[in-house]
């Protein structure tokens, strides 16, 4: 065996826990310190205490309140996409046939809508300038934003 090379031992280290409890056992260091010991470990406790080691309750706490808001503002934008108050320009249609749409009184979701119900496809196609093209392509975007669209009519 090699000299001087194995660490000092202490056969009376001492171990100290954060809840005060200490004891005596061999170690290379003298002194021991713990943050949690059967003393005060919930399992051997059998009380429920939440043991936070190095903010790790905290950051969970911060992603739970993080994923409810996001997740409250998913709702919201939800909520405003089904909107009969959205603009037919965030629709995505053609700025000619929106204009052309608001010089016929369409301006949002909620004026197409009740024209659709009114007479049909025949509110839309009555329209200068107005085809079956954008016919349909506004009645696409109206579904993709999640808008009960009637279908097509037979001629």
């Amino acid at each position: 065996m090699r000299e001087k090379i194995h660490p000092k031992w202490y056969p009376e280290a001492v171990v100290i826990c954060a809840c005060g409890n200490t004891w005596t056992t061999g170690s290379t260091l003298p002194e021991i310190r713990t943050d949690v010991c059967s003393a005060c470990h919930p399992f051997y406790t059998g009380e429920q205490r939440i043991v936070d080691t190095e903010g790790q309750v905290d950051r969970f706490m911060a992603r739970l309140r993080a994923r409810d808001q996001y997740t409250a503002e998913t709702e919201a934008r939800e909520a405003a996409r089904t909107s009969l108050d959205l603009s037919i320009a965030d629709l995505g249609l053609d700025k000619r046939y929106v204009n052309i749409m608001a010089e016929n009184g369409i301006e949002v979701v909620g004026d197409l809508l009740a024209r659709f119900e009114e007479s049909g496809d025949q509110a839309l196609l009555s329209i200068s300038g107005i085809g079956r093209k954008v016919l349909a392509d506004t009645k696409r975007l109206l579904r993709q934003r999640g808008y009960e669209v009637p279908e097509a009519e037979e001629a």
